[in-house]
């Protein structure tokens, strides 16, 4: 078969098209696959055409008080075909009906460690949330405040000096069904867990003292040695709230303080 220098450079401008509609690079720090960028030209639109085209995006709606912030999030997020910048907003806590408006099925943020201030602002925008699965970003490192986070329920938790691939690497895990935060606090989150020994909500206890699900839980966090304050927290709960059960758990066994309470539960057979 005769082939021509013209036909032999078509065929070797073909492979090379395919070889750079399907180089990926690997990014060895982060463990994040990103698609090679495309090359101008032709190739590119192509590629942007495509991208419009392909279905199944998730929506993410970027909240962050800092305007450079949310412009720099979104044009990171703008790069991966598979994600939609589906809204923005710089107040803190969002607006239920903007994040509904959306449609988005992730909320990042980006509102710094101020958050851990509050135990109940996370489970609040996670009620504003819906459906949506939040990533919060700019977080201090301590501990307490990630586990509050955790039990709020947020999928990801990443600290003040995240990179932007860390951000990204995050995004689409929890795009997956997955969760994110540092190897340190996942750590601190398998050592809390072993360290955990509240004893399971009996059902016993409930007949014999007719203590509720959560006043059994709240009996093993007064036994271990927790304020009233400090077990709200753990719930993410008001303070007032957990007063209200103690008081409701002393009028049910006929005793006239809290670690009476536990001593009567002991002696029931409950273990802590």
């Amino acid at each position: 078969m005769i082939t021509t220098r013209s036909s032999r450079n078509e065929q070797g401008n073909l492979v090379a098209r395919q070889h750079s509609a399907l180089r990926i690079r690997r990014d060895a720090a982060h463990g994040v696959w990103m698609p090679a960028s495309p090359p101008s030209g032709q190739a590119g639109r192509d590629n942007s055409k495509l991208d419009r085209q392909v279905d199944g995006k998730t929506r993410i709606f970027i909240a962050a008080p800092n305007r450079l912030v949310r412009e720099t999030l979104a044009r990171m997020l703008r790069k991966y075909s598979s994600l939609d910048v589906a809204g923005s907003s710089s107040q803190i806590p969002v607006p239920a009906e903007e994040i509904a408006a959306s449609q988005a099925e992730i909320l990042l943020l980006a509102a710094g460690g101020a958050l851990g201030l509050d135990p109940e602002f996370v489970r609040l925008t996670q009620e504003a949330a819906g459906e949506a699965k939040i990533i919060l970003l700019g977080m201090g490192g301590d501990e307490e405040s990630f586990f509050r986070s955790i039990k709020a329920g947020v999928a990801g938790y990443l600290s003040r000096d995240a990179s932007a691939q860390e951000v990204i690497a995050g995004v689409l895990a929890v795009r997956e069904g997955g969760a994110v935060c540092s190897g340190r606090l996942c750590r601190a989150l398998f050592e809390y867990v072993a360290r955990d020994t509240v004893a399971f909500p009996s059902a016993s206890m409930q007949r014999s003292l007719g203590l509720t699900r959560r006043e059994q839980q709240i009996v093993v966090q007064v036994a271990q040695g927790l304020t009233n304050k400090e077990i709200a927290n753990h719930f993410c709960l008001a303070e007032q709230t957990i007063k209200n059960h103690l008081y409701r758990m002393m009028q049910k066994t006929g005793v006239s303080d809290r670690l009476s309470i536990v001593e009567l539960c002991r002696t029931q057979g409950f273990v802590m």
